[in-house]
């Protein structure tokens, strides 16, 4: 009982961890929500942004970091 929730507590340690680096220096990476796919909308009282192809970035980057992780388990 107590390991289990040792681990689970470290789990979740180490993702807000990870979660507060990319919120620190998210805005100081350059190409992140510019890429080529993300759309931008801009009209006069109107915006519109849909980043499309950084969440697909961060989708596969996310699924190959799980992956590795329960083939390394």
């Amino acid at each position: 009982m107590m390991p289990a929730l040792a681990r689970m507590l470290m789990v979740a340690g180490g993702l807000l961890l990870i979660l507060g680096l990319v919120l620190y220096f998210g805005p100081s990476l350059p190409f992140l929500g510019r890429l080529p796919g993300d759309l931008r909308i801009e009209r006069p009282g109107f915006r519109l942004y849909l980043p499309i192809t950084t969440c697909l970035l961060i989708s596969l980057l996310l699924s190959l970091a799980l992956w590795l992780w329960s083939k390394l388990r």
